[in-house]
């Protein structure tokens, strides 16, 4: 594992944001969802996220999840995603969210 500097963390804008859209990403060649992502004062942004092993669309909308929301954007079978919501791979290489066991503003920022 390389070791960064204190400087180099700070530089990294992970921020909570509440899930308010999900849809499946059809263009996807492996599936997929576009999820639009309230972040408060950064304001609504699309992220395309491979997170289909664990969760449908209805169960995504209000979810808080962290993001990564100082990448460029990028576009991911035709989604202009925005951000990159976090998460974890299980045993069996399926992402699992990253989340917080309380409510908090979105757009609050990972001390």
């Amino acid at each position: 594992m390389q070791t960064i500097e204190w400087q180099d963390f700070e530089k990294v804008e992970l921020r909570v944001g509440t899930i308010r859209n999900a849809r499946p990403n059809e263009k996807a060649l492996k599936p997929a969802y576009v999820l639009e992502v309230d972040l408060g004062e950064l304001g609504i942004k699309t992220s395309s996220a491979q997170i289909t092993a664990h969760y449908d669309c209805d169960t995504l909308v209000g979810r808080q999840v962290l993001c990564v929301c100082n990448f460029a954007p990028k576009r991911i079978a035709g989604v202009r995603s925005e951000v990159l919501v976090t998460g974890v791979y299980d045993s069996e290489n399926r992402v699992v969210l990253a989340g917080f066991d309380q409510p908090l503003p979105n757009g609050a920022r990972l001390a």
